[in-house]
């Protein structure tokens, strides 16, 4: 299969001729069972120059938090990523393991189904009632296969999954082996092994982690964009990453539209407007830069399959509409009073979004 073909590729192949180029140029020493330094990864990750090249920034926010966890990865500790839906937990986990291994997808994903066979092995069951017990009967977990290797593997959501599966994890981290009884042995971790595990703020009380499991990481959190420039940088840039794998058939969004999206998200989400003058009920949904991101696709979408491929206040409010106005009969009731209150009052360059937007309400 092409790499055209595939709906989304892994970071490493994605943006493999960066990382080619930090590792063919590497000059700082290189921890064990890593690809490059720690200052490269760092380059990777926030962007800069190497080799000639321009490494995009897969990151943009505080680079000390990068630094961070990056410096979290070269010592025995794990690393947990809290914050925010959105905040880019995920995205940033992701780029950390294919900067430093140069593989990103051992990746256990926290559900309240997920259970501890997957955090440590499970069996293939007809090998095991023909044979019994082997190495080749058994089915090894991501986290398993890092260990063997000495790589990172990657816990999504660490906080959706059941207390009993968290605790799986409490001895890997500590001991730094599995025990399989079955077989008799234990597997030690290679150097180089670690585990990114990210939790959701949102998701608190759903699986709360025991405090011995939290001592096991060190935590870093990863704060919503400071200011409205930031967050339509960071949309700008994913928007045009995202573009380049989809047939959208359109053009990438204007300033003007983006300022908008994210003008509007940031108000309802903090329920105040950006200059603090007026106070605003907020929805029941987060409305996330990644909730920006996604709409802006869905708009590009629309403008490129039923329009004239530049994206117009029709398709914007289409994405606005199901992107505030979610499950909560209470968000249309937000919505219907931000755009009284505060969209229709806000001239010329706003009128035709709050009309159709306006429209799509009724």
């Amino acid at each position: 299969m092409s790499q055209k073909s595939v709906q989304r590729l892994p970071a490493e192949q994605l943006f493999q001729r960066e990382l080619d180029v930090l590792i063919a140029n590497e000059t700082n020493p290189v921890p064990e069972g890593w690809r490059m330094s720690p200052k490269s990864v760092l380059t990777y990750i926030c962007g800069g120059r190497c080799g000639g090249m321009e490494i995009t920034p897969k990151y943009i926010g505080n680079r000390r938090l990068v630094e961070i966890a990056i410096a979290t990865l070269v010592t025995d500790r794990a690393l947990l990523l809290i914050g925010e839906p959105g905040t880019a937990k995920s995205w940033l986990s992701e780029h950390l393991t294919a900067a430093v291994n140069g593989n990103s997808t051992k990746v256990i994903q926290g559900t309240a189904g997920t259970t501890e066979e997957q955090i440590k092995y499970s069996w293939n069951y007809a090998m095991l009632i023909a044979s019994g017990p082997s190495k080749e009967a058994m089915i090894p977990s991501p986290v398993y296969r890092a260990m063997e290797e000495g790589t990172v593997a990657r816990v999504e959501e660490i906080s959706r999954c059941a207390s009993e599966v968290q605790d799986a994890l409490i001895s890997i981290l500590s001991e730094k082996r599995i025990s399989v009884p079955e077989l008799g042995i234990e597997v030690p971790a290679r150097k180089g092994f670690s585990v990114i595990a990210t939790a959701n703020t949102r998701d608190k009380g759903v699986n709360e982690m025991s405090a011995a499991l939290k001592r096991r990481f060190n935590i870093v959190v990863l704060p919503a964009p400071e200011s409205l420039e930031a967050e339509m940088e960071i949309v700008k840039t994913r928007i045009t990453q995202l573009a380049k794998g989809l047939d959208l058939n359109a053009k990438l969004p204007e300033n003007e539209v983006v300022e908008k999206v994210c003008t509007i998200f940031r108000e309802l989400r903090r329920g105040a407007t950006l200059d603090g003058k007026q106070k605003l009920k907020t929805t029941s949904g987060v409305l996330s830069t990644a909730e920006a991101i996604s709409l802006l696709a869905g708009s590009m979408a629309l403008a490129g399959n039923f329009g004239n491929g530049v994206i117009s206040d029709y398709d914007l409010a289409a994405g606005l509409q199901g992107a505030v106005v979610k499950e909560d009969s209470k968000d249309q009731k937000v919505w219907e009073e931000y755009l009284e209150n505060i969209m229709k009052r806000r001239g010329s360059k706003w009128l035709s979004l709050y009309e159709e937007c306006k429209e799509l309400n009724r």
